[in-house]
């Protein structure tokens, strides 16, 4: 039997008008179109394994990307994917280098700049991450993931003017109305004091001064402090420093104040103060105070200040206070065992944070009786028959200014006028 190739079996069909004449050859596959698939299947591979949520399926996952770019050397997908599966893990500067990478070589991708604000935003660098977000903006301009994306940065960062533009944004192209209401509800204030809302910076300082004016020629008060406050997760720390020249003398004193989280809806003020042996000042004094979130907008407190003079003064307070919307109100009602009829203070304020964030606000304050709340950290123990106060606080980016001015109608049968002025900066 003679064997006939395949090319002369094709030709002796077309000879013959056989229907295999004008059937297309069946060729195998280009070797490039295998390899792509091949690829394309480990890249998926890969991808289920880093989005499994298992920390050992993750690694397993960044092993398969190493060979493929030991395949593919610069290869920007699996860059992308490897960089965004360091970032879930924690190992922000590997992911950096990565995903720089890839925006680098391809500054026109924008899920690259998406997945490095996102790296910013996790590693509590949120100026970065609206920096990277902002390119995502300017190649994505119809996107609403982009301008939400770049609002949280924004918010992490306490610049909530621009988080509010951008959510508004989102809103316009055709962001979920409810998630975009809910994200314009955070910007407002939090029921929560400064000292607890770090707002993406990690340092406070601030310089203040006082001067008091009095009736019936008594000698003017200076007042004056400083103080540096540093931010952690659940709290703050600071160290402060207080002048006081009061009766053409002068004293200083030291004082840590700190504040913490405690549990659900929770925190504690805790401060302790050092002063000189004797004169205008304490000898020391501290205070404790708890706060309690109950029902809706709703606050309790309770705390003890201690005073020691040439004797010991002690002051135990308590107090309910009331968030609504950009409104916030307290009353708070003070002790002092032992005192006679100058035992019992009342205060009440009142606050509105007229830019509708948590920094700038409005305040009025009214009380009377013994106590030591409107005063320079508790550096005196003051009796009123009335007190009024009012303040304003207004920030500009990473700078804050604060103007006050009171009256009270001293106890003693002197009047007082107070201004003061304070100077804030964050970073």
């Amino acid at each position: 039997m003679i064997l006939l190739s395949p090319a002369v079996l094709q030709a002796a069909a077309l000879l013959a008008g056989s229907p295999a004449a004008t059937a297309p050859l069946q060729v195998a596959p280009p070797v490039a179109a295998a390899q792509e698939d091949a690829e394309t299947l480990r890249l998926r591979q890969a991808r289920e394994l880093a989005t499994s949520g298992d920390p050992g399926k993750r690694a397993q996952a960044l092993a398969l990307y190493a060979a493929m770019l030991q395949d593919s050397p610069g290869n920007s997908d699996v860059l992308l994917a490897r960089g965004r599966t360091y970032a879930w893990d924690g190992r922000y500067a590997e992911a950096e280098a990565d995903l720089r990478a890839v925006t680098t070589a391809k500054p026109g991708y924008a899920d690259a700049w998406s997945a490095l604000g996102d790296l910013y935003l996790w590693s509590d660098r949120p100026r970065e991450a609206a920096a990277a977000y902002a390119r995502w903006v300017a190649l994505a301009p119809t996107d609403a993931a982009a301008y939400l994306a770049r609002g949280r940065a924004w918010r992490a960062a306490g610049e909530r003017d621009a988080a509010r533009a951008d959510f508004e944004a989102a809103a316009a192209h055709g962001a979920d109305p409810a998630q975009v209401a809910a994200l314009l509800a955070s910007l407002r204030p939090a029921a929560a004091p400064e000292a607890l809302r770090s707002d993406g910076y990690r340092w406070q300082l601030r310089a203040g001064l006082d001067r008091t004016a009095f009736s019936g020629g008594r000698d003017a008060w200076t007042d004056a402090g400083v103080s540096l406050r540093r931010y952690f997760p659940r709290g703050s720390l600071a160290l402060e420093w207080l002048s006081a020249d009061h009766f053409r003398q002068r004293d200083d004193a030291w004082a840590l104040d700190g504040y913490a989280s405690l549990w659900a809806r929770a925190y504690a003020n805790l401060r302790y103060q050092q002063g000189p042996a004797s004169g205008v000042l304490p000898r020391t004094a501290w205070r404790a105070e708890l706060f309690q979130g109950v029902g809706s907008g709703w606050e309790l407190s309770a705390s003890v200040d201690h005073l020691r003079f040439s004797t010991t003064t002690a002051f135990y307070g308590v107090g309910v206070g009331r968030y609504s919307g950009d409104w916030y109100a307290r009353y708070k009602l003070q002790h002092v065992p032992g005192v006679g009829s100058g035992s019992w203070s009342q205060r009440v304020q009142l606050r509105n944070y007229y830019r509708g964030n948590a920094d700038d606000y409005w305040e009025v304050s009214a009380g009377h009786g013994r106590s030591v709340d409107l005063d320079r950290g508790g550096a005196l123990v003051r009796n009123s028959n009335a007190a009024l106060g009012v303040s304003w606080v207004r920030y500009f980016g990473s700078w804050g200014l604060k103007l006050g001015a009171g009256y009270a109608d001293d106890a003693d049968g002197f009047n007082e006028r107070q201004l003061s002025f304070a100077l804030y900066r964050r970073w």
